[in-house]
């Protein structure tokens, strides 16, 4: 094991992430050290082993505290803990988290090595050089030597709300384990194609490739105007441009969900991730950009119309969600309630309006608030039906898709901010299919404007303050201080 220091107490939130990396770095690099050697072919002599940083609180009064922000306190004395990877990622997210508690609660926060083994394969990530080999590829076990992913330490029991509580009796301080935010790291890496250092705190999903190309065009232009805040603008496979002239080379072989990444200096820009169909991909994107703690994020696809009075080009925004989308029935049960959220609803209706030149009266011509039900099935209509049909009545829903109930009550589980607003694209109970004639002449009147209503309503969150955006309406009577 390498040489860490003892554990020590700060008040000062930066000191205190400084050792946090400091240890981090000590750990991941001694294991990749030793793993380097071993892969070039010197056997191991012995068990490699480092471990996770720790952040670990410990209050014991029961007195008033400022509690206007939903975060940064705890409700009852106790110790608390949470294991801590990739400090340098996380750095302003942890700095904000720790500077609450220490003005909430007026006591110290411990910083020093936790009980928990760091894993190789998260160690080696950061190196693009080394890769770990399929079990049965080396010359020895590798879990003889070094400590591989535990998914005992993997899990989502502090977002379930299960009680979880640390092997050492401690209390849950953070709503995701070191082990549990590394994989979902990892993750990220191998669906998008980009790194997740350039996701960005205000996350637009789509279900169509159409909308990339509009957000490209709207990125280039954006770098081109001195005023307008961003930086740069990130395609897949990390492809970084400052200007906007600088050419982007062709994707050769694209990602399962393609991410771009619009950004600002303090990571409050735009990311665009492309889904795809259906609820699976929808739980996997948002499973794992959960572990970034996003300030919002919102669903911007293209729905079924289920009423007659719509037209195509029509834009839903979802006051309720009907889940039949069931990938999350185990982790959520279906009779939890998903809120709309009054922040994300009146951005996202004052972005419509912006960019229509609509409001009041006049809004309700293109806009039509309402239940959006979630689906599993992209076929439904080939089936009898006289269920699905009486169910989308009875709940009084005007649009259906395959995403949005998934993002939505993701978001609710995860206590990321979420909204949706669709764009009816067919209306397949009254015989207007999606075609591809219709669909070409659609995609090309939309998309332009429906992507901009997305940007300008995250433009509208991003000036919001975070105790507005981050309210109590997603948080429980017991939840963990960090955010």
């Amino acid at each position: 094991m390498p040489q860490m220091p003892a554990p020590k107490a700060f008040s000062n939130a930066a000191e205190a992430v400084d050792m946090l990396t400091e240890l981090y770095l000590t750990a991941s690099h001694f294991l990749t050290e030793k793993f380097s050697l071993a892969a070039s072919g010197t056997a191991p002599t012995a068990r490699y082993r480092a471990f996770y940083p720790e952040i670990r609180v410990r209050t014991t009064s029961y007195a008033a505290m400022d509690t206007r922000l939903s975060f940064g306190h705890v409700a009852n004395p106790g110790i608390y803990s949470t294991t801590i990877t990739r400090p340098d990622l996380f750095r302003n997210y942890l700095i904000q988290q720790i500077e609450q508690i220490v003005r909430n609660h007026g006591v110290n926060v411990e910083i020093g090595p936790s009980d928990v083994p760091m894993p190789v394969h998260f160690a080696v990530a950061n190196d693009a050089e080394i890769t770990i080999p399929q079990e049965g590829a080396m010359d020895y076990p590798l879990r003889d030597f070094f400590d591989v992913p535990d998914l005992a330490t993997t899990h989502d029991d502090i977002v379930n709300g299960l009680g979880y509580v640390h092997g050492d009796g401690s209390g849950a301080l953070a709503p995701f384990t070191a082990q549990r935010i590394d994989y979902s790291l990892a993750r990220l890496s191998h669906y998008t194609a980009t790194d997740p250092v350039h996701f960005q705190n205000h996350v637009l999903f789509t279900n169509y490739q159409f909308y990339v190309s509009e957000f490209e065009a709207y990125a280039r232009a954006q770098l081109d105007n001195p005023k307008s805040g961003y930086t740069s603008f990130v395609s897949t496979g990390n492809v970084e441009i400052t200007s906007g002239e600088e050419p982007i080379p062709p994707t050769t072989k694209m990602p399962q969900m393609p991410t771009y990444h619009l950004k600002r200096a303090d990571g409050s820009g735009i990311t665009l991730v492309n889904i795809g169909v259906g609820p699976s991909n929808a739980k996997t994107a948002t499973d794992h950009i959960a572990v970034l703690r996003p300030h919002a994020w919102v669903m911007v696809g293209h729905c079924a119309g289920l009423r007659n009075s719509q037209r195509l080009g029509d834009f839903v925004l979802a006051h309720a969600y009907l889940r039949e989308d069931h990938v999350l029935d185990d982790d959520l049960p279906v009779w939890v309630p998903i809120p709309a959220l009054a922040e994300i609803q009146t951005s996202l209706e004052a972005a419509v309006a912006d960019v229509t030149q609509l409001e009041g009266y006049d809004l309700k011509r293109i806009m039509r608030t309402g239940t959006v039900a979630t689906i599993d099935n992209r076929n439904w209509e080939l089936r009898d039906q006289s269920g699905p049909v009486q169910r989308l009545s009875q709940s009084r829903a005007v649009a259906l898709d395959m995403e949005s109930a998934t993002i939505a009550a993701n978001g609710f589980r995860f206590r990321v901010p979420y909204g949706t607003l669709l764009c009816v694209s067919d209306k397949p109970l009254h015989g207007e299919l999606k075609l591809p004639g219709m669909a070409s002449d659609f995609y090309t009147t939309q998309v332009a404007r429906h992507l901009l209503i997305g940007i300008r309503a995250m433009e509208r969150l991003r000036d919001m303050p975070i105790e507005r955006i981050h309210s109590r309406k997603l948080r429980s009577f017991e939840e963990t201080a960090f955010l």
